[in-house]
């Protein structure tokens, strides 16, 4: 939230604004959007869902409108599997940041994996990915790529979770097993 005010003060622009400005328009991401306090979503997209139970009943709502702007800008994004795979093709290939600052986000706290805005992890199999997925009740977005942008892999997932993210565990393996069957040479089933 604090960078978001910095860049509104300094630029006297919204977030939205310079994001479009700076990053948006040049790479031609048409399919992602600041929301702010907006509820619309872009069409085509996925539904989201959540599950919760009420008087000893399991209900399942779509909750595909909402407004993201509590996230601030922790992921108030919206994109496609497109625009995400741009995104991080241009960011790792240095079509955002000098080399030296990408070289410093790209270098992760040894405990944590987290550089500065990406993870930088190891792949089971051989390899290293640079990542940062995101995701709100009921949507997800994975984005995934070698440090040399030769391979990509994103996906937009839509779920449905409750209050206990009971699919938290089952969500976290089968990106697991995707990500070493990807990146680590088909060596998945070994891998986990």
């Amino acid at each position: 939230m604090l960078a978001r005010l910095v860049v509104e003060k300094v630029t006297d622009r919204s977030l939205g604004e310079e994001m479009q400005r700076l990053i948006l328009g040049p790479l031609g991401l048409t399919g992602t959007v600041v929301p702010d306090t907006s509820t619309d979503v872009p069409e085509p997209h996925a539904h989201a869902y959540y599950r919760y139970e009420e008087d000893g009943q399991e209900k399942v709502v779509d909750v595909t409108r909402q407004n993201p702007s509590w996230i601030s800008t922790g992921g108030d994004m919206i994109s496609t599997t497109r625009d995400l795979a741009t995104f991080i093709s241009a960011l790792v290939g240095g079509r955002l940041l000098l080399a030296e600052l990408l070289a410093e986000m790209c270098t992760p706290e040894p405990k944590a994996g987290y550089g500065l805005g990406v993870f930088v992890q190891d792949v089971p199999g051989g390899g290293t990915v640079i990542t940062h997925n995101g995701g709100i009740t009921g949507h997800a977005g994975l984005m995934y790529s070698t440090p040399d942008g030769g391979k990509i892999l994103t996906a937009s997932l839509n779920y449905v979770d409750d209050a206990a993210l009971s699919m938290g565990e089952a969500f976290q393996k089968t990106t697991q097993r995707l990500v070493a069957e990807i990146f680590g040479g088909g060596r998945a089933a070994s891998a986990l």
